[in-house]
């Protein structure tokens, strides 16, 4: 039990974007059984969902989506997260990392129901040093790709 977050990244492709082959686009009909009846016929497309980062308990980077992407409301929903969002997150990171006396006022710890330490740990740094690997991989990927943040507890 405890803030368990995630971040999501989401395509939508046709055949002819993923699949070298129509071969290859048949597979996954078959592989999707029943479900694939459900693949439009005349023009066959499917979403992509990957998780692309994780975080246990890192009240800190919440609290930034919380503030950023959902308007202040911590409700456990999934929110979009716009790539300018993600270059001014890693942006905070880096420069807590460079200056720890910076965590307080750019990235504060926050208050919540098994939401861990408030204090500014080795582990909080840690966390800022795989955010920040998150989100340069995040931001390298092709604009095609849209981010997703979502948080449970």
């Amino acid at each position: 039990m405890g803030l368990d977050q995630y971040l999501y990244a989401k395509k939508y492709t046709s055949e002819s974007e993923v699949f070298n082959t129509k071969e290859q686009f048949n597979e996954l009909k078959d592989a999707l059984g029943d479900a694939s009846k459900f693949l439009y016929k005349n023009f066959p497309s499917i979403s992509v969902e990957m998780k692309v980062g994780q975080w246990r308990k890192s009240n800190h980077i919440h609290e930034y989506f919380v503030d950023n992407c959902q308007d202040g409301e911590d409700d456990c929903r999934e929110s979009f997260v716009d790539r300018d969002k993600l270059g001014e997150l890693l942006h905070l990171c880096k420069q807590v990392i460079a200056d720890h006396s910076k965590a307080n006022e750019l990235l504060p710890t926050s208050q919540g129901f098994f939401f861990g330490s408030t204090d500014y740990s080795e582990w909080y740094f840690q966390d800022l040093a795989d955010t920040v690997e998150i989100l340069e991989t995040c931001l390298a990927m092709e604009d095609c790709w849209d981010f997703y943040y979502q948080s449970s507890w």
